[in-house]
């Protein structure tokens, strides 16, 4: 601790990122990135945008990607938020919707572990909901009665790190149930197998709904993120957004989201290609002898009734497989196993079936 520090800094426990190694052939399936390279227009568009212009200031408003999201969802510009990857615009989210003096913010208590960094940044009460004993969400545990209203509501969907999502009808009640709260659905991995809310914003003025480009778009490099809700809760995030930085996102950020996002062929293409991929994998691990929760993200959450998830963690390091341990509680005998290629898939079955039979 430095006597340097606030007092904030030092009660905060920071968000851990998966590890991201510099070691050569080993196979990463710890952090949840696209198998699959970005879209080659994608790449076209940054090489393009990298010129002369550089020198100039980018679009402060990002008013050409927002109008590209907008067009993908048939939705006004003003109903969409952008920033620098879905992370930036959570925090957004968190210190402009949910910091409501003596009320807690209500989120699952297995769930994106960055939500309650968040909250300890912004210093927000936290009430945890548990999940059921099947690891899903239920949604009655959000629209009963409340004593005091929450200052708002997050969870993912599908949820991470477990892989299980709910029915477009659940978000829509919990969204109905709190109209005077705002609802916030993190959809970051909802284009491989889920149905997006971002049609219920029509009828639900208090939800809103974030995406990433890092995982389905294959552009976790470049960090675009985005949001959309309302126009009265977006000028609320632009406020922040510019009492903070208003310039999140620069010229070749901007040029590739765009590429990106109106790629749509190749977008369902390598999208596909993962889905199908995975139900092999679940099959696989299965025949293994693993428990394989029902996914419907680019990972599987899986444990094995006779293995320590730690002990298999260290033992497909040693054969250079990275996957992703969480020592927290009612999950630490889960791995969360990334969707790789067919040829990364059957390599780690390979070097799975050696070690737990």
């Amino acid at each position: 601790m430095s006597r340097y520090w606030s007092d904030l800094v030092s009660d905060l426990s920071p968000y851990v990122a998966g590890e991201q190694p510099k070691i050569a052939d080993l196979l990463k399936l710890n952090t949840n990135e696209n198998p699959y390279g970005p879209s080659p227009k994608a790449i076209e568009a940054i090489r393009a945008a990298a010129g002369d212009r550089l020198k100039l200031y980018p679009d402060n408003e990002s008013i050409a990607l927002r109008d590209a999201i907008a067009r993908l969802y048939g939705l006004d510009r003003n109903q969409v938020f952008v920033g620098n990857g879905s992370d930036e615009v959570l925090a957004h989210v968190f210190n402009g919707l949910f910091r409501h003096e003596g009320r807690s913010l209500w989120l699952p208590d297995i769930t994106y572990s960055f939500y309650r960094s968040f909250c300890a940044l912004f210093r927000i009460p936290v009430q945890l909901v548990p999940l059921a004993d099947d690891y899903a969400l239920n949604p009655a545990d959000y629209t009963g009665p409340h004593a005091k209203p929450p200052a708002g509501i997050i969870f993912s969907n599908p949820n991470a790190p477990t892989g299980i999502a709910i029915s477009l009808s659940d978000v829509e009640s919990i969204a109905r149930a709190n109209p005077d709260t705002p609802v916030v659905v993190d959809e970051a991995y909802v284009d491989f197998g889920c149905e997006s809310s971002v049609s219920l914003l029509k009828t639900c003025p208090n939800l809103v709904v974030v995406h990433t480009l890092s995982k389905s778009r294959s552009l976790a490099g470049l960090r675009v993120g985005y949001a959309m809700a309302s126009p009265e809760i977006v000028e609320g995030l632009v406020r922040v957004k510019d009492s903070f930085n208003s310039y999140p996102l620069d010229t070749l950020a901007q040029a590739g989201a765009i590429a990106a996002i109106e790629d749509t062929d190749y977008f369902n293409q390598t999208c596909q290609a993962v889905v199908a991929t995975r139900e092999t994998l679940t099959h696989n691990l299965t025949a293994l002898g693993f428990e394989v929760l029902p996914s419907k993200t680019n990972f599987v959450f899986a444990r094995h009734p006779r293995h320590d998830a730690a002990d298999l963690s260290r033992a497909l390091r040693d054969q250079r497989i990275l996957v992703r341990h969480f020592r927290q509680p009612r999950i630490d005998q889960f791995l969360r196993i990334t969707v790789g290629t067919p040829d990364d898939c059957a390599r780690l079955c390979k070097v799975l079936s050696g070690i737990v039979k």
